[in-house]
């Protein structure tokens, strides 16, 4: 073993170029933050679930969209516990394909064609696969993809849609609306409570963000998954205080009944959740928290069966 005084002297010995020597440094330049794979994976009993990114975006002041009823310093202190900001947020856009191994499922389709067809190639499709489009509710951000200047982006589809829902919009129509929905009417069908798009797949009332904005249950093998679609639109924000008003309800109190009664399924009977402005893959867990609930984003639970 070198003493103290040994390893004076070799370091003393050294060329000063090398004793002395800066550290080497590449010069790569940044690249830019990045978290956003295209597409998840995963089984459920018999079917194949993929949630797609079909885009996110940055807001500032979101505030000015959740949380509504309450004061600046209360929004601030449950961010703060969250730890995440209270001047931004991000949004994320995630369809959810379903194959049953009959079926190729599409629930709802994003802002834009291009978008929605991006993330299905990602992930292995093409528009003309899919055999039905499920549109959960007539927002901009879950009919953009469904046409573009050339006609419908899924030609082979056969597309189905809540009858409350529909109603209302053809009552009253948004711009994206008629040039969307309008257009594909004779190709839609109309349906409540209950009704099935294909054998697993099961419609489930969640009226308050839209008038008829509904839930999906998937079921297959004794396995359950609830695409919540916009039933709670933020992880935080809408998890964990449900009766905090949202901009984008369009009923906020019957928003957030809807919030506290599916919530409280899912976390009672511990079915997981896809939520589509969820962080992506938009998948997890609910569990009670005090008078609200909490997220828990799967890890890797779901792909042990991949």
């Amino acid at each position: 073993m070198l003493t103290r005084r040994q390893t004076l002297f070799a370091a003393a010995a050294l060329p000063a170029a090398v004793a002395f020597a800066p550290p080497l440094r590449a010069a790569a330049p940044f690249q830019g933050t990045s978290a956003l794979p295209s597409f998840h994976r995963f089984r459920l009993g018999g079917f194949e679930v993929t949630t797609l990114m079909a885009g996110s975006r940055v807001a500032d002041k979101p505030q000015e969209i959740f949380g509504l009823n309450v004061s600046a310093e209360e929004f601030a202190r449950a961010s703060a516990e969250a730890r995440i900001p209270a001047d931004r947020t991000m949004f994320y856009f995630t369809p959810t394909l379903v194959n049953t191994g009959a079926e190729l499922v599409l629930f709802d389709t994003g802002l834009d064609p291009a978008s929605i067809t991006g993330a299905l190639a990602a992930a292995g499709h093409s528009p003309d696969q899919i055999d039905a489009v499920v549109i959960t509710h007539m927002h901009p951000d879950h009919i953009g993809g469904l046409a573009d200047e050339a006609g419908p982006v899924f030609p082979k589809a056969r597309l189905v849609t809540g009858a409350v829902e529909h109603n209302f919009w053809t009552a009253s129509p948004s711009e994206v609306f008629t040039a969307k929905v309008t257009p594909l009417n004779d190709r839609f069908a109309f349906i409540d409570e209950g009704a099935t798009v294909a054998p697993g797949l099961t419609a489930m009332a969640s009226f308050g963000h839209s008038p008829g904005h509904m839930s999906w249950m998937v079921e297959s093998e004794g396995q359950r998954l609830l695409l919540t679609a916009d039933l709670a639109n933020h992880y935080v924000w809408s998890l964990g205080y449900p009766d905090w008003e949202v901009r984008f309800d369009m009923d906020k109190a019957a928003a957030a009944a809807a919030r506290r009664r599916v919530l409280g399924m899912l976390a009672a009977d511990a079915v997981p959740m896809v939520g589509y402005h969820m962080p992506f893959p938009g998948l997890g867990h609910v569990e009670t928290r005090g008078e609200g609930f909490r997220f828990a984003p799967a890890s890797y639970q779901f792909l042990l069966d991949g």
